[in-house]
């Protein structure tokens, strides 16, 4: 899609439709004529600006652009960029359907709402369907798109397409088949961006693994023929700013059967998306390198299968972690820990002096808090803090989750230092509790993001599929620190 950014009257653009977030408590003014028919509107309530309401508008009177279409945003003192984003995505989706190819977006406000639009519109315009074919599948997508806003920068529109491609470079890396991304193929994904943006890449092989003695990943690996990897990009900023070295763990299981302790049928198509996580660590590397923070950033991204081959690890088997903890393995559907434990040792090794990792964990935090919030978990509020800050920012919905010291008591084991499982209750939490176990003393966030790395329908702002979740937070981290 090609983005411009335009300083003139909205009215005046040439283009197959003009879209204008209206507030709910005044009609958005255009030119005399307009303004009067948009006012009627607002008076007879057939349009009255609240979030998520829309009104297409044919040959509007004075207006260039052949249709125009009013995009609710909600009260004027209640807009965030939140909402923007959401607008913005809700619109485009709704006129591609009268198959509009270039839109305008007018933007009132900040550079922050400014970047919104774009990345709404840009995230909005993405489908998951790249391996369809067909007539009945011709594409659809906006060619362009110009957003008018007489006080935004050019920076505003370049860092919302930066933002929102790379959220979408998520999202297709979620939306391939297991039989295709495999561990090995991500490697390659991610070997592939890392040369295009200039970043570095290091990819640790199975041998190496071995070497290492990173036991817990390598016994995820071994009911499937697919070989693990360990994936590491670095960004190297050119006048680093202090000794922040950030380090970004993304969970990689491009396909979990649930090995010996398998899962139940229904619903295991989606455990393609179990390497959600890792998407969206590479996504934000990509954006990173473009945005150029003054921060070094790590990304580690551990990839397996979890298949059940004749020599998948057992139920009671006990492994034997990088940093020299052994686990017993109660329950092999709880692998996404096994393998994060050590990518989060080895990311310490490697100097990270602040983590972030990014898991479809646990079905229990999906219990929790539903789809809507991603729960998140710490050592360190003061580092917690500044994570949920950048989501808040960027308009990602994190909640924290206690991990009281009591909770280490549910993975008491007799037999090794760790089970991998901590029984029926607090699911979610036992869970986050195991990584701490590794990720101690290191200042670290966990964030469990099974509910929120994926649509099962789609939404009026969003295609049904990965959502790209923690990309823009986690390039929000980076460059405000």
């Amino acid at each position: 899609m090609d983005v411009t950014l335009l300083r003139q009257a909205p009215e005046s653009v040439e283009t197959d439709a003009l879209i204008v977030l209206a507030n709910e408590d005044t009609p958005p003014l255009l030119n005399v004529a307009c303004d009067a028919l948009i006012a009627g509107f607002y008076q007879t309530g057939e349009f009255k600006g609240g979030a998520g309401e829309h009104l297409l508008l044919h040959a509007p009177v004075g207006v260039k652009a052949p249709r125009l279409m009013l995009m609710g945003v909600g009260k004027a003192a209640e807009v965030t960029p939140g909402k923007v984003r959401t607008a913005a995505g809700a619109a485009v989706r709704y006129l591609r359907s009268k198959a509009v190819k270039r839109a305008a977006i007018a933007v009132a406000g900040d550079d922050a709402r400014v970047t919104a639009a774009v990345e709404g519109v840009i995230l909005g315009d993405y489908e998951p369907d790249f391996l369809k074919t067909g007539e009945s599948c011709r594409d659809k997508r906006l060619s362009s798109l110009a957003v008018v806003a007489s006080e935004a920068s050019d920076s505003a529109v370049s860092r919302g397409v930066i933002l929102a491609e790379s959220q979408n470079f998520a999202r297709d890396l979620g939306n391939e088949p297991a039989n295709v991304l495999n561990p090995t193929e991500l490697a390659n994904r991610a070997r592939l961006m890392a040369n295009q943006e200039g970043l570095e890449i290091e990819i640790l092989d199975e041998d190496r693994l071995v070497q290492l003695g990173m036991g817990s990943l390598l016994a995820v690996a071994k009911g499937s023929a697919q070989p693990p990897v360990l994936v590491i990009v670095r960004y190297q900023p050119a006048k680093p700013s202090g000794a922040i070295h950030l380090g970004l763990v993304g969970k990689g299981v491009t396909f979990d059967s649930g090995g010996i302790s398998i899962k139940p049928s229904d619903g295991m198509e989606k455990m393609k998306y179990d390497m959600c996580g890792a998407a969206g660590v590479l996504g934000a590397m990509r954006a990173i390198a473009r945005l150029k923070p003054n921060i070094a950033v790590t990304a580690l991204v551990p990839s397996v299968e979890n298949m059940t081959g004749d020599a998948a690890q057992r139920p009671g088997d006990i492994v034997k972690s990088l940093n020299g903890k052994t686990i017993e393995v109660l329950n092999t559907d709880a692998e996404g820990r096994l393998i994060l434990n050590d990518a989060i040792t080895y990311a310490q090794r490697l100097g990270c002096t602040h983590l972030v990792d990014a898991a479809t964990l646990t079905g229990a935090i999906v219990v929790a808090l539903g789809h809507l919030y991603t729960g998140a978990f710490t050592n360190n509020q003061e580092w917690m803090d500044r994570v949920m800050a950048a989501a808040k920012t960027q308009g990602e919905k994190f909640w924290q989750m206690p991990l009281d010291p009591e909770y280490k008591d549910l993975l008491k084991n007799a037999f090794a230092d760790l089970s991998n499982i901590g029984g029926r209750w607090g699911g979610a939490i036992s869970a986050a509790y195991f990584l701490k176990e590794f990720a101690d003393p290191t200042p670290w966030v966990h964030l469990d993001i099974a509910g929120t790395a994926w649509h099962d329908e789609a939404k009026p702002y969003m295609a049904k599929g990965p959502t790209g979740v923690c990309v823009r937070t986690f390039v929000e981290l980076a460059c405000t620190y």
